[in-house]
């Protein structure tokens, strides 16, 4: 009695097993009509690296892991102490470069005062000159009818010498002046260039001052603290890693025949294993032209149809800006994709279709 009591409870047991079974099976049931295909995978996002742009110390870390943050917000803080003191030293060169240029637009005016001098100097040698030499002719004249002693010839001739070359000392004087003009102008020219240099200096200053404020790019998710607070860090070193939950998708694999049928833009609906009753619409963006799982060499049919190709499927934008705060990343699932764009979705798959 207790043999046939104990075999009718294995039976019972086994009974149990195979309704459990078929009743789980029937619920898990992934079979699909003809012109779809369906492949596992987990919800991924791109990834960014929050990075110092110049190197220095890290004066604080704003957010924590885990942190929903979004575009604009401030995460990290370098410490800026020898860049203010840079931009001071940089402004102090500006003040000393203007007033360099207004010292030598004073001289330039300096200068052009002494050319103008110099051109009413040679008019004046100019005409005493031409005195000279008209008293000259006329002495050189009267001499030869012996009107006029030498020794006044000799003193006209002396004085149009003497007027002569001080008329070659006052053109020498005017190319002075106009070379010194010349100098001057340079003089302008070399502080005007150093304003602008000292203003450029300024802005990158300004520019590092503003980058050393590190701000998310985009909406996401703090992913890890890469560096901490008081740490020295390179130019480009990390500080924070992020997820942009705007640019969200799920990386499947399907077979070489199923891979071949998939277009460029086919609808494909996502079901999540944590929330298997909300059906993710989304679309293939990326198809992969080179098989992830190849055989040394392809020589069979069987053995081309066990080649996996690689698919991406991304979740429209206009969703997630709905739900940005409840995006998470790694979820695992199933993505169904519908090859043939007439064939109607299976009704699991039509209904609590997320807006």
């Amino acid at each position: 009695m207790k043999f046939e009591r104990r075999e009718r409870l294995f039976a019972l047991a086994a009974l149990a097993g195979v309704f459990g079974y078929l009743i789980w099976q029937q619920i898990t049931d992934d079979s699909l009509p003809d012109g779809f295909a369906s492949g596992n995978g987990r919800l991924e996002a791109v990834e960014i690296d929050i990075s110092a742009k110049i190197g220095g110390r890290l004066k604080d870390v704003l957010v924590r892991e885990g942190d929903f943050i979004r575009a604009g917000q401030p995460l990290a803080q370098m410490d800026i102490v020898q860049l203010v003191a840079r931009k001071r030293e940089a402004e102090a060169q500006l003040r000393r470069a203007e007033i360099a240029i207004e010292t030598a637009g004073s001289l330039v005016a300096q200068r052009q005062a002494e050319r103008t001098s110099a051109e009413a100097v040679i008019e004046q040698r100019q005409a005493e000159l031409d005195a000279a030499e008209s008293r000259l002719t006329r002495s050189e004249h009267l001499a030869r009818n012996n009107n006029v002693s030498q020794q006044v010839l000799d003193d006209d001739r002396a004085t149009q010498r003497r007027s002569k070359a001080a008329l070659a000392a006052s053109q020498a004087a005017l190319a002075a002046s106009e070379a010194a003009i010349g100098s001057a102008k340079a003089q302008v020219i070399d502080a005007e260039a150093a304003v602008e240099a000292a203003k450029a200096a300024i802005e990158s200053l300004d520019a590092d001052i503003a980058d050393s404020t590190l701000t998310s790019p985009r909406d996401g998710r703090v992913q890890f603290r890469v560096a901490q607070p008081g740490e020295v860090l390179a130019s480009g070193g990390r500080v924070l890693n992020m997820i942009d939950v705007s640019d969200v998708y799920m990386t499947f694999f399907l077979p070489t025949q199923q891979a071949g049928r998939v277009p460029l833009g086919a609808e494909v609906r996502l079901v999540l294993d944590a929330i298997p009753h909300v059906v993710i619409p989304a679309s293939v963006s990326f198809v992969s032209d080179v098989a992830q799982f190849t055989p040394k060499t392809v020589q069979t049919e069987d053995e081309r149809l066990k080649l996996m190709f690689r698919v991406r499927a991304h979740i429209p934008p206009a969703l997630l800006q709905k739900h940005l705060t409840r995006v998470k990343t790694g979820l695992p699932g199933m993505a169904y994709v519908r090859l043939d764009p007439d064939a109607p979705w299976p009704s699991r798959l039509d209904q609590n279709v997320a807006q």
